[in-house]
């Protein structure tokens, strides 16, 4: 039998997609890859039948779920300054102490939640907004709410620039 790594990847959808989402994205990509097509081939259609197979069914998608769960923990450390997760970080090692989910993706990863909120707020305001951060919303809620937020300045016009208009 084909081994397949991740469904979504090869459906080309999200982890959190509705079912019918998953099933109009495979007949989108069968329609494009079918072997009869001009540019199909048998092993593509071959992996889209097995990712398929494996996401339609509400019993076996849970099971590709929790797989992927213990896999993902077993790549990435809770700490992320225990592995190789803070070097190969972009943003370099992160600050401070770790508190919230860490991140194993884009420029901070290896970087906790609250990490990044001390460090770049507005990161995690677009990540809040994105569905890569939909799993991560509510923790980002909170840690945004529990960050002091900048008293805004009141700006007084320049008494010299007013005079001077005529």
């Amino acid at each position: 039998m084909l081994r397949i790594d991740d469904p979504y990847k090869i459906l080309q959808v999200d982890t959190e997609a509705e079912p019918e989402v998953i099933r109009a994205a495979f007949r989108s990509l069968a329609q494009k890859y079918h072997p009869d097509v001009r540019g199909g081939s048998e092993e593509r259609m071959a992996a889209l039948n097995a990712a398929w197979t494996m996401l339609r069914d509400p019993v076996r998608r849970a099971a590709v779920d929790r797989e992927r769960a213990v896999s993902i923990a077993r790549r990435w450390p809770k700490d992320a300054r225990e592995g190789a997760g803070a070097a190969a970080s972009p943003s370099g090692a992160p600050p401070g102490s770790a508190f919230g989910t860490v991140l194993d993706f884009g420029r901070y990863a290896g970087w906790s939640l609250g990490e990044i909120a001390r460090h770049d707020p507005d990161f995690l305001e677009w990540l809040a907004r994105t569905p890569i951060g939909r799993a991560y919303r509510s923790q980002i809620d909170a840690v945004l709410a529990a960050r002091p937020r900048a008293a805004t300045a009141v700006v007084e016009p320049d008494r010299e620039r007013r005079n001077h208009r005529r």
